[in-house]
């Protein structure tokens, strides 16, 4: 999502490795990962409201400057807390690591730019759509470059969703650029996470990091040349702006929260709050378009995503029912 890590659920953990939600107090454990893990995609879902109003004020590489920069206050904050910064050291020491980090920088600022620039130009039912294909992205690239077998359904999953494009693309003329792009980058983006041994908090704070410099150096050149909106506008367009480190980190701690206590298979149906809101956002409360294209569209996705995720409960229930005989 604009604010999240698509890396496995289990990589999730600020803090600590991720508990097994069935042992022990597992009922009160599971009841608080599933407030953890509405709170998490509750607020990316409803993150197209603040970026709609973030972008009123400034410009979309304004806002992202500034996401950075209050993201990087605000994670050292985080990891002073949680006692990271050894584990953030070992691994910007580590030359693979910091090299994978490097690569995966630059994709997670792609993917926040565009989509803060999908929100400003009233393109949320396609960043939407984007993040509904993500998963079906996932599957694709873990065939192509972990050479991860395909189950008959995951591929039929697949080729409804690519279906799904060909009717956006031939029924409205135009190729859902926003939607590729976002779902593209993400999963690359996990890809490479998947591949780097740093937890959620550790490489999120890496990476903003790395993107502070120019971002600082960017906001500067703003305020000296008088096309800054920080400080012009009032102190609550000032508040605003500075929301946005809030905006990405808090999410992404109750996403660790929900990770530690929740199996994969929830979390799997949780992630489809997040765009199912945005999907609304953009319709009832932005007034965006979603005509017959777009629900036949829509509907060849969804139907991808039930078959995937009843392929995912069905196949899980499978190794669990295996590993207690």
């Amino acid at each position: 999502m604009s604010g999240s890590s698509p890396e496995p659920a289990r990589s999730f953990s600020p803090t600590a490795p991720e508990t097994n939600p069935a042992s022990g107090a597992d009922g009160h454990a599971s009841r608080a990962g599933v407030l953890y893990g509405l709170a998490a995609y509750g607020s990316w879902g409803l993150a197209p409201i603040y970026f709609k109003s973030a972008t009123r004020i400034a410009s979309a590489p304004e806002v992202l400057a500034h996401r950075v920069v209050w993201s990087v206050l605000l994670l050292s904050g985080l990891m002073f807390a949680f006692g990271q910064w050894g584990a953030a050291w070992t691994a910007l020491r580590e030359p693979r690591t910091r090299r994978t980090l490097m690569l995966s920088t630059v994709l997670v600022a792609a993917n926040w730019f565009a989509y803060i620039y999908a929100t400003a130009t009233n393109r949320i039912v396609e960043g939407s759509l984007g993040y509904f294909i993500n998963p079906l992205v996932n599957i694709l690239l873990g065939r192509i470059f972990l050479g991860e077998s395909l189950r008959p359904m995951q591929k039929l999953s697949v080729a409804l969703a690519a279906g799904g494009g060909v009717v956006m693309t031939v029924g409205r003329g135009v190729i859902p650029s926003i939607a590729l792009f976002l779902a593209g980058s993400f999963a690359f983006y996990g890809l490479l996470r998947k591949r780097v041994a740093a937890g959620a908090l550790v490489g999120l704070t890496v990476e903003t990091m790395l993107l502070a410099p120019p971002a600082a150096a960017y906001l500067i050149y703003l305020g000296i040349s008088g096309g800054g909106s920080f400080g012009s506008h009032g102190r609550g367009s000032d508040a605003l702006l500075a929301l946005s480190g809030l905006m990405t980190s808090i999410p992404l701690l109750c996403f660790a929260a929900a990770a530690r206590r929740l199996r994969l298979a929830t979390l799997g149906f949780l992630q489809y709050l997040a765009p199912s809101l945005q999907l609304l956002v953009g319709v009832a409360l932005y007034g965006e378009a979603f005509t017959r294209v777009h629900a036949a569209s829509f509907a060849l996705i969804w139907t991808g995503l039930l078959l995937y995720s009843a392929d995912a409960l069905l196949n899980f229930g499978h190794r669990r029912r295996s590993s207690l005989t």
